[in-house]
């Protein structure tokens, strides 16, 4: 399928992110509220949504891996992972993830990494600073939200491509 087969749901997908992201959840638990809906029947549950928080700030605000990217790949899991030891992955899971990495890393090519110390350009340690990026509308933030945006669409364009291909 591609991304123009169904381009009011990919953009609403996406619009959902940059909303819950906007409403205070972190980087990765919008992208993980958003996309995985959209790819199970049910939601994510408050636990797992909750175990995504500490990817924020790049893990655990140390400004690594970006958030985003972990929210994608919890995604990945949540729609092709198994559930059970006895069970086996989506046949697919492993492909989307690597094609996911990929793709970030062109999404994130203009700020030099995946890094989210290179994204939001934010020392999390600094209390001002994190206060200035998330009420300043014309601070780095913007870098991650079009990060978050872009990310939901590539999800989605992966995982309607990977399983329209397996079908």
């Amino acid at each position: 399928m591609d991304q123009n087969s169904h381009p009011n749901e990919r953009e609403e997908m996406a619009d959902k992110a940059v909303q819950l992201f906007a409403d205070g959840f972190h980087c990765s638990q919008a992208v993980l509220c958003a996309c995985a809906e959209l790819f199970r029947d049910e939601p994510p549950s408050p636990e797992v949504v909750a175990a995504m928080a500490p990817f924020a700030g790049g893990m655990g605000s140390s400004g690594q891996v970006c958030g985003a990217l972990s929210g994608a790949l919890a995604t990945i899991g949540f729609t092709l992972g198994k559930t059970t030891a006895q069970q086996e992955n989506h046949k697919k899971m492993c492909s989307v993830s690597y094609a996911m990495i990929q793709k970030f890393t062109e999404i994130t090519e203009q700020h030099g990494s995946i890094q989210c110390a290179d994204i939001a350009q934010v020392d999390w340690k600094d209390q001002e600073a994190v206060q200035n990026f998330r009420k300043n509308p014309d601070s780095t933030r913007k870098n991650c939200v079009r990060v978050v945006r872009e990310t939901s669409n590539t999800l989605y364009d992966l995982i309607t491509d990977k399983l329209q291909a397996s079908s």
